[in-house]
This record gives C-alpha cells, structure tokens and sequence, in this order.
C-alpha cells in the first residue's frame, strides 16, 4: 500500500442473491463510518449493479472492495470469470442491460483489470470532492 491509500476495506460474498443486499449493506457502512454520506446513494447502486453482474454472470464467489486514495473512492468488483463485461445500449423495453451504463452514469470513471489467473476486476471511482491530508 502506497501513502496515498486511506483507507481499504474488503468482503467476500457467495453467489447467492443475499449477497447483493450485503454489498450494498457494507458500502453504506463503510461511507457513513468515513463520513462521505454524499457518496452513499451512487456507490451504493453502482454495487448492487456490479454484484448483480458478477451473481448473474460469473457465478463464482467474489469479493467487493471499497477504498479512498486521495479525493476519490473506488469500488472494486473481483469474480473468477475470465468474460469480459461490455458497456451495452440496452433498449428501453427490455428488462435488463442497462447495468454498466448506470456505472457509467453515476462514476467518475469505470474500467476492468484482468488478473494473470484470468479472473476480473470491475471498479469505479467516485470523486469525494474534498482532499484529505496525509496520515504521516
């Protein structure tokens, strides 16, 4: 961990439906105990969308990481599939498709990093709009 990272905290949860509901549990936690009760409502939908996506997709246990470096906080989606998410222009009739393009709306910026052992990290950043000061 570099100077730079305040704060990091990890779950790991199942793929059953219930996990959804605990991700966005944790994060709301999480935001309230550091006091950015601004962010709480888009990282909140942002997880559910992204353990939705994992729970729907993967199908593997995963984990979600919420963390500060500097004037942002990242969530992170990790999954043990190798398939890649894709930002889809879902027809407004249909049900369902429209995930990332929530992510994308509410986040600052979203991106997937791929592990040597093929499983993902889906992640978006949140700008907290105030800097924090080093913990020296």
């Amino acid at each position: 961990m570099d100077h730079l990272t305040y704060w990091t905290h990890t779950v790991s949860l199942s793929p059953d439906p219930g996990s959804a509901a605990r991700a966005r549990d944790f994060v709301c936690a999480h935001l309230v105990v550091h006091e950015l009760p601004a962010l709480v409502e888009s990282v909140r939908l942002v997880a559910s969308e992204l353990t939705t996506n994992a729970l729907q997709h993967a199908q593997t246990p995963f984990s979600l990481t919420l963390m500060r470096e500097g004037h942002c906080v990242q969530i992170s989606v990790q999954d043990g599939s190798p398939r890649l998410p894709r930002l889809a222009t879902a027809d407004t009739s249909q049900p369902r498709g429209r995930g990332l393009a929530i992510v994308d709306r509410l986040s600052s910026g979203w991106g997937v990093d791929v592990g040597a052992d093929s499983t993902k990290a889906v992640w978006a950043r949140f700008d907290t709009g105030r800097t924090m000061a080093p913990e020296w």
